[in-house]
């Protein structure tokens, strides 16, 4: 029985040395190795061997990761104040200075990204930051990447999910679209009289060529207005017209 127990016992040990000697990683998984506490290779994937109580290692995951940036309170360059939150696609492309060189390196990303998505956004309008999300991404991305690289960490990728205005804000913004939506239809309505008036005063200055003409267009008027019978209409006579008539009415009398 005892001897059952010492074998039982020794089974144990063996196959908890063995878990701490062979190490097996994935795909997408490195190993940084330390000896008796100094950093000494990258490894994997695949098997590892490591030497008990004097080397550790510490895994690290090499595919993409994404983060929510937290919402930002964030003042625009105009004094609108917002909320801004993003997402962040960061990857670690070096296991050595990601686990050495920070001591969380998803933390230290995640602030990172919190304090660049504010200063950047703060230089800008809100309605530079309403049409202008690709550049605004693009901006915060090399500004994040540029200084995530000494941590060996690539950032892809920055997307700005959504700016959100005060209630009070967005009824503001409303009044003022309104606004402007009024100013344009009253510049385009003065355009088209503009235009009109334009139009009317070469015609008119058409019709001032030929003496007859004035007279043709008076008639062709009156003939519209005759068609209206439910009215008496009392037409003006212009005085050119009748100085035209009253030669032949009297000579006419005088026959």
């Amino acid at each position: 029985m005892e001897s059952l127990i010492s074998l039982l016992a020794f089974g144990g040990f063996a196959i908890v040395i063995l878990t701490q000697i062979f190490k097996v990683l994935r795909e997408y998984e490195r190993a940084v190795v330390y000896t008796l506490g100094r950093y000494t290779s990258t490894s994997g994937p695949g098997l590892i061997i490591l030497i008990p109580i004097i080397q550790k290692m510490v895994r690290v995951d090499m595919r993409t990761l994404v983060h929510d940036v937290p919402p930002q309170d964030v003042i625009s360059k105009d004094n609108v104040s917002v909320k801004v939150n993003a997402v962040i696609y960061y990857r670690v492309v070096d296991a050595n200075r990601a686990i050495n060189k920070v001591e969380d390196f998803m933390m230290a990303t995640s602030q990172l990204a919190q304090t660049t998505l504010r200063s950047v956004l703060g230089k800008h309008d809100l309605d530079e930051m309403l049409k202008e999300r690709d550049k605004l991404n693009s901006d915060v991305q090399e500004i994040i990447d540029a200084q995530t690289d000494a941590w060996g960490i690539k950032v892809s990728n920055v997307e700005i999910k959504h700016v959100d205005l005060d209630p009070s804000m967005i009824r503001t913004i409303g009044k003022q679209a309104e606004a402007e939506r009024e100013r344009r239809a009253k510049v385009i309505s003065a355009e088209g009289e503009f235009q009109a008036a334009a139009k009317l005063a070469e015609a008119a200055k058409e019709l001032s060529k030929e003496s007859g003409a004035m007279q043709l267009r008076y008639l062709s008027a009156l003939q519209e207005i005759a068609g209206n019978k439910t009215n008496t209409i009392v037409f003006p006579m212009p005085i050119d017209g009748i100085g035209d008539m009253l030669p032949k009415l009297i000579g006419g009398g005088d026959k």
